[in-house]
């Protein structure tokens, strides 16, 4: 059941405008400030984890975990997705509350 509130609450999200995915587009998200919460698959490569977690450290990103590529992507209506950048704060605190509680 949390797994569906996370996931609808993402999927509106991405309705609303304020999702960013694909690693080169999150990490200009989180470079210029923009991403406010950044969203990565638990079956990511060693190399886009470690690149994707730097920055979100480095520019102070919260960065949470999600099971797999394809729960991500199916939240937000498209294929397999390995990091997702939430734009919105209010989106991005929801979402971050939801999944620390999971």
């Amino acid at each position: 059941m949390k797994h569906n509130r996370w996931a609808s609450l993402l999927g509106l999200a991405q309705r609303a405008g304020k999702i960013v995915s694909g690693e080169e587009l999150v990490v200009k998200e989180v470079q210029r400030g923009r991403a406010r919460l950044v969203l990565l698959s638990e079956d990511a490569s060693a190399n886009t984890e470690k690149k994707v977690t730097d920055k979100c450290t480095f520019y102070g990103v919260p960065l949470c975990k999600v099971p797999d590529r394809y729960t991500l992507g199916g939240a937000i209506g498209k294929d397999a997705r390995v990091v997702v950048a939430v734009t919105d704060e209010g989106f991005a605190r929801q979402l971050q509350t939801m999944l620390d509680r999971s």
